[in-house]
């Protein structure tokens, strides 16, 4: 059997993984009142049962307002809570995947119709709308309706929210927390001067821009249990002159690992309307490449990452020690077994599956 350094196990903190292949977050925007629904009991279950090292719950909003749309999850009250736990009591009933929450805030980009409806910023007055919240009074579009800058006991606020958020998530038994600040939410608000605007403790320098967002993840860290990781999803650059970039991410990376971050996960954009992204396979990798050469936690790439061979050679060569899979998985649920097969490696199969191993690859599955 060839070596694949895809399928090498893989620890974040004290936590282990089978392989490299991690399910990233992914909206459904079919909540109800921030409560999930069956469709999560389907989607997280057929995910879970791909064979990848870990999954990732999708988005779930610590605070109403912080919901992306009104379809999106949250974990914000008993009712979201008791909703999450039956649909994890089914997924882990069938699967013993480790599972990891997103959680997040979405700041001035909340409050949205969902993307098959054209996804546009609901304003206040909207049935199904209401105000959002940033660093500064600036809104994403021209369009939307401005964001109410935050003051310090609104952001007080939403930073003990993360902090019970993370003490549902430890009931509801999760194996790992993952604090979104990527995409332009309201972390990765603080953290770029082009949304950040402030000019008290929370706006000017690298320092103060980081502040906040280092304050929740302090938040989250202190109401995880020690023992189980928190880690991070962080936006590489603004792809935007004068915006967040590179070398700023490294250097809050090194802030995070110095606080106990357990990984890190590098994507990018979302942060401004006219961004100019060089979309194309693998385009963040170089972004993970120069934060994992900056800290010594893992460091996962996302985007675009579709190919088997490509996954290869970005954990194979160090660039990133994990990669992470959205629509590539959505498309293909069964991806990780694929790329099993066809680099010579093994995967874990449900028992009810391993009557389907193909002959061609009859050490293919791994039962346990």
């Amino acid at each position: 059997m060839i070596r694949a350094s895809l399928f090498d196990p893989i620890r974040i903190g004290s936590l282990p993984l089978r392989n490299r292949i991690v399910v990233a977050p992914m909206c459904q925007y079919t909540a109800e009142q921030g409560r999930m629904t069956d469709w999560h009991t389907i989607h997280l279950g057929n995910l879970a049962l791909s064979g990848a090292g870990m999954l990732v719950v999708e988005a779930s909003a610590v605070l109403p307002e912080g919901r992306i749309s009104y379809g999106d999850v949250g974990l914000w009250d008993d009712a979201t809570e008791a909703a999450m736990a039956r649909v994890l009591d089914a997924v882990r009933r069938y699967s013993d995947i480790p599972v990891a929450i997103q959680l997040a805030h979405a700041g001035r980009k909340a409050s949205c119709a969902k993307p098959w409806d054209g996804g546009a910023q609901l304003p206040p007055d909207h049935a199904l709308g209401w105000q959002t919240v940033a660093p500064s009074a600036i809104p994403f579009a021209e369009t939307d309706h401005p964001p109410v800058a935050l003051d310090r006991g609104g952001m007080a606020r939403i930073r003990d929210a993360f902090g019970e958020a993370a003490r549902r998530a430890a009931r509801l038994g999760y194996d790992a927390v993952q604090v979104h600040s990527a995409h332009g939410y309201l972390l990765h608000q603080f953290l770029s001067p082009l949304s950040n605007r402030r000019e008290d403790d929370y706006g000017g320098s690298l320092e103060n821009r980081m502040r906040f967002p280092l304050e929740v993840f302090d938040a989250v860290r202190g109401a995880f249990p020690a023992e189980k990781p928190v880690m991070l999803r962080v936006s590489g650059t603004d792809w935007m002159e004068g915006g967040w970039d590179v070398e700023q991410t490294a250097a809050y990376a090194r802030a995070l690992e110095a606080r106990g971050c357990a990984a890190i996960d590098v994507s990018s954009g979302g942060l401004h309307a006219r961004q100019q992204i060089p979309v194309g396979p693998g385009y963040q990798v170089p972004l993970a490449r120069a934060v994992r050469q900056a800290v010594g936690m893992p460091v996962s790439a996302v985007g675009l990452i579709t190919d088997f061979d490509q996954a290869e050679a970005i954990v194979g060569t160090g660039d990133a020690d994990m990669v992470c899979l959205a629509r590539t998985i959505l498309y293909d649920p069964r991806w990780p077994w694929h790329a099993a097969a066809h680099l010579g490696a093994r995967v874990k199969a449900a028992d009810q599956f391993l009557r389907c191993q193909p002959r061609q690859f009859p050490n293919l599955f791994v039962a346990e």
